[in-house]
């Protein structure tokens, strides 16, 4: 039989797939708890591109011009449950960029592709809508830094929105002052095109296909940094050190107009290793304004957004809001993207951002999809997850004690999820709100 080139080239990656157990990002290990297999919707993807008109453009801000402004160009990358036609596989190639910006010589953009778990253009899912997640990479990142989440998430039936941030990705890296004052800008517009797109008769392929009125937003890094804003934690005296003029008191706590302003869609939050906390961004009465539900995620090594001072002092100081906090250990900040790709190899820079010294990525992502997943099916789907959330601190201290028949005895005290043996190396906590973070907190933080 004769097939065509790309005929081929599709049957030697449905092989190769099939021939390994790790092919792809977010793919289960033997070890992953429970909660990481991926879920019973099939998966679409479609990149989208907006534009939020007639904003700051602050990094052209002078003495001589205050208020320069611009058209903000964003691509979006939105996965969702999805209802595939016949022979159309459930698989995508990505494309993303290498490097700290651009023209940079000693870190030059290399474009890269990998292969994910979607359907490229599938049709959304019919006649059900589901939760929304909006998603925000570091600095600099990309909107498909975390693929093997928002894929994950996708066949468990939420609609995932992941930005690409002008002037904050790897391709396109600019001033630091545009990254504080727009994350939270644009997560809030991307939050109103996504409503706009849901509206019935609105002619959008997802016209009736998205519950906006539970939405999620998950943030690693300075995107963090950006949903924290973006769910109400107004910025301190701090911040306005590193944005020229009056640009962010607009987001500042105390500022009865950011007040007045909260998102009452926005009813869940999480936040890996959120930058801001060590540099005193956010202050006791900025955090006062978390009121939602959130979950922190953080490495106790973190030596860019801190620890003791940085993650965890946010947390335990959004004394308003139900915290939950899973912390690795010996881990640094990197425990939120994908695995490095293959052409990251060939510079330590690029590998270093997304590789950790001590842990190994692909199992690091499948802990993130059984924590978030069963934080977001508690708070956005009222799903109970609490025996997946309810945990002694420290993953070491866990007993496990079964009997023959695998049924739990009185004492059996180890991790919901995961397999026996396989429960080191990590923490958790949960403070409801008003709770004082050393009521439930066994370990002191490094």
């Amino acid at each position: 039989m004769n097939y065509g080139p790309l005929k081929v080239v599709s049957l030697l990656l449905v092989w190769s797939l099939s021939c390994s157990a790790l092919a792809l990002n977010g793919d289960p290990r033997p070890d992953a708890p429970e909660l990481a297999a991926r879920g019973a919707y099939q998966v679409g993807v479609r990149t989208v591109d907006v534009i939020h008109r007639d904003q700051l453009n602050i990094l052209a801000a002078t003495s001589a011009d205050s208020n320069p402004r611009y058209d903000r160009p964003l691509r979006l990358e939105v996965w969702y449950p999805a209802q595939l036609k016949t022979g159309q596989a459930e698989l995508s190639t990505y494309t993303d960029v290498l490097g700290a910006g651009a023209n940079n010589p000693a870190r030059p953009n290399t474009a890269f592709t990998f292969e994910g778990r979607a359907a490229r253009e599938a049709q959304p899912l019919k006649d059900k809508a589901f939760p929304l997640v909006i998603v925000s990479h570091g600095y600099p990142g990309s909107r498909l830094q975390m693929s093997y989440l928002t894929e994950f998430l996708a066949s468990h039936g939420y609609v995932v929105v992941a930005i690409d941030h002008t002037e904050s990705t790897r391709a396109d890296r600019a001033g630091f002052a545009s990254t504080l004052l727009n994350r939270p800008l644009d997560i809030l517009f991307v939050l109103d095109q996504v409503t706009e797109w849901a509206k019935s008769g609105s002619g959008n392929p997802f016209a009736g296909k998205i519950d906006v009125s539970h939405t999620a937003l998950l943030g690693y890094s300075m995107g963090g940094y950006g949903v924290l804003n973006a769910a109400g934690v107004g910025t301190g005296a701090a911040a306005l050190r590193f944005v020229p003029g009056a640009a962010l008191q607009a987001r500042q706590a105390g500022n009865p107009d950011f007040e007045a302003k909260r998102d009452i869609r926005i009813k869940a939050l999480i936040a890996f290793a959120p930058w801001g906390g060590q540099q005193n961004l956010f202050d006791e009465k900025g955090l006062a304004g978390l009121r939602v539900p959130s979950l922190f995620i953080a490495g106790d090594q973190d030596d860019v957004a801190g620890y003791a001072d940085g993650v965890r002092r946010l947390a335990e100081g959004a004394k308003n809001a139900d915290r939950y906090l899973l912390v690795y250990e010996n881990a640094r900040h990197n425990i939120a993207p994908n695995p490095p790709p293959a052409a990251a190899s060939s510079h330590p820079d690029d590998f270093s951002a997304y590789a950790e010294p001590v842990w190994d990525s692909s199992r690091i992502n499948n802990i993130n999809q059984q924590f978030v997943l069963a934080f977001l099916d508690q708070q956005l789907k009222s799903i109970d997850r609490q025996p997946w959330l309810t945990l002694v601190p420290r993953a070491a201290d866990g007993k496990w004690s079964k009997d023959e028949t695998g049924r739990e005895k009185p004492d059996h005290t180890y991790w919901k999820g995961f397999k026996n043996r396989s429960a080191l190396g990590l923490e958790f906590y949960h403070w409801p709100a008003q709770a004082t973070p050393s009521s439930t907190t066994q370990r002191d933080p490094q």
